[in-house]
This record gives C-alpha cells, structure tokens and sequence, in this order.
C-alpha cells in the first residue's frame, strides 16, 4: 500500500475533499483531510467517513492511519 493510493481513494470517496497523505513504511500512514462533509461533525464521525472510504484496507493493509480533520472553514480560520 502507498500513499499516493490512499489518497486517490480517500478523494474519490468523499467527493471535493482534499488529502494530505503520507507514511513511508508501507502500513503506517499520516493524513489531513479537508473536507466539507465534516460541518457539524464530532471527530470520530469524521474519522468513520474517512475510514468508510478505506473499506477493508483498514486493519489490513493499512495498519494504522493517523488523522486530522478539517473543514475548509477552519483551515482558513488557521491562516
């Protein structure tokens, strides 16, 4: 597994998010995700959606995905 693949997957599973991954050992990976589908949403709600798009990769061959969850407001409001 690479980033660049959990990436493409994350995007195209919630649609006009933008992801930041990274995690050089094959199973142990970082991501920010910026999304508009997390408004309103508590982090482990926006951790399942992220989860949600990984399907049965998680526990697999992902071992472990360490996340940050954004907004697009609270992005900007980071500025």
């Amino acid at each position: 597994m690479d980033a660049a693949t959990i990436q493409a997957m994350i995007e195209q599973g919630l649609p006009g998010a933008q992801a930041n991954v990274s995690g050089d050992d094959g199973v142990h990976f970082e991501a920010e995700v910026v999304a508009e589908q997390f408004a309103g949403k508590l982090p482990l709600a926006r951790h399942r959606l992220v989860y949600a798009t990984l399907g049965d990769l998680m526990g697999g061959a992902i071992h472990a995905l360490a996340l940050k969850t954004l907004t697009p407001a609270e992005v900007a409001a980071r500025r």
